[in-house]
């Protein structure tokens, strides 16, 4: 299932990962790793934030996906099913029968 995966990273834990070399290897990383769909960086509220699109294949790699962002930056994950606009056509076309 398609998911938009967001890690939001506080002030304080991101600049020391920075400082430390921590936050470019652990992005690199999960890159690498999860091949994301889309990956995109900005910010939320003055915070680090990422937003990647994957397929998720299981709910039991949610662990996997999260732990990493959580041990290494202190960050806030969620994980939310999404859709493209070929998925919304189709999810739409099936209103109408």
């Amino acid at each position: 299932m398609r998911t938009l995966v967001k890690i939001v990273i506080p002030t304080a834990s991101g600049n020391a990962a920075i400082k430390n070399g921590v936050l470019p290897r652990v992005i690199q990383r999960a890159l690498e790793t999860l091949k994301p769909e889309a990956a995109h960086f900005t910010t939320e509220d003055g915070k680090r934030t990422m937003l990647m699109v994957l397929d998720l294949q299981n709910s039991s790699d949610l662990p996997s996906i999260a732990e990493p962002f959580f041990s290494a930056l202190d960050a806030e994950v969620s994980f939310s099913p999404a859709m493209n606009a070929n998925d919304l056509k189709t999810g739409l076309s099936q209103l109408s029968e």
